[in-house]
């Protein structure tokens, strides 16, 4: 122990460092634990998508979205959950998997349905991007 407070105090730029990283570590850690919806891999998010119950929302923009999506897939502007109308609300009532190209978009809306009260919601990690990579099937209706 003596030796760590030496060191600490022979480096303290490195020591403030590794402490900095430590805090931030944790910070992502106890958020991500704490955010009220999970991310899935696609082939987590398959079992969900065929029981039937669950809502998918793409949060692509259109002309993304016309490119290629979940079969069943329904598409929404992400400005449309800050200010939920009753389509959104009943969407909210079951369980849903939110998409969007890279699975970085729908976390906000993720959150957003979570404050709603969404029984489950679950981001689909990599978004679309992963999905078409690991082969899944799309469809342009």
């Amino acid at each position: 122990m003596d030796q760590l407070i030496e060191f600490a105090g022979n480096h303290p730029l490195l020591s403030g460092g590794f402490v900095a990283v430590l805090l931030m570590l944790l910070w992502t850690e106890i958020s991500r634990r704490t955010r009220g919806f999970k991310e899935l891999s696609p082939v987590q998010a398959v079992p969900m998508i065929n029981n039937g119950r669950t809502v998918v929302v793409d949060i692509s923009p259109p002309a993304e979205f016309n490119k290629g999506h979940i079969v069943g897939a329904r598409n929404f502007a992400p400005s449309r959950f800050a200010n939920p109308d009753a389509e959104v609300a009943k969407i909210a009532e079951k369980p849903v998997l939110v998409a969007c190209k890279s699975g970085q978009t729908a976390q906000a809306t993720a959150a957003a349905l979570v404050k709603m009260g969404a029984p489950e919601v679950v981001v689909l990690k990599g978004g679309m991007t992963q999905w078409k990579a690991d082969n899944y099937p799309v469809t342009r209706d």
